[in-house]
């Protein structure tokens, strides 16, 4: 008999924030180690929720501990480098005053910004803009490869 754990799905999972500014754009951080921007967040540690790895990875990459405000899209997305991988995005609130205390450790990041949605593709890989622009236009929700599921 074959044992059924064989089959099942056993995917990376990621967490990350989504901040908004007042005039409705957001928040990018530049990792060291790509070419392109990223929103913030990382990789779930095993027994860790991705609520709690969110706030961790603002902590360690921003000097923020922010603890997420609500889930608002989980977007199956897998690679064929990664295998499946099911990302999930954070409103983490506004910044306001917090932005002016940022602390970015300079051997993850080197900086961030706030950009445009409608600049997206300038800074992110096409499927993180379609994940981000899928959020922010639908709201909570499901998205496979960064786009609203309608059917399974």
């Amino acid at each position: 008999m074959t044992d059924p754990s064989e089959t099942f799905a056993t995917p990376r999972v990621a967490a990350g924030a989504m901040f908004f500014d007042d005039e409705g754009r957001i928040m990018l951080v530049h990792p060291t180690y790509k070419d392109t921007w990223d929103l913030p967040g990382g990789y779930v540690e095993r027994g860790e929720s991705p609520a709690a790895a969110c706030r961790r990875e603002l902590v360690e990459e921003l000097q923020l501990d922010r603890k997420p405000r609500r889930l608002l899209s989980v977007d199956w997305a897998p690679s064929e480098k990664e295998g499946d991988k099911l990302l999930f995005l954070f409103d983490c609130g506004k910044l306001g005053e917090d932005a002016t205390n940022l602390q970015l450790d300079g051997a993850e990041l080197d900086r961030w910004e706030w950009v445009h949605i409608d600049d997206l593709e300038k800074y992110v890989i096409p499927r993180l803009a379609r994940r981000i622009r899928s959020t922010a236009d639908a709201g909570p929700g499901y998205l496979e490869h960064g786009e609203t599921a309608t059917s399974a």
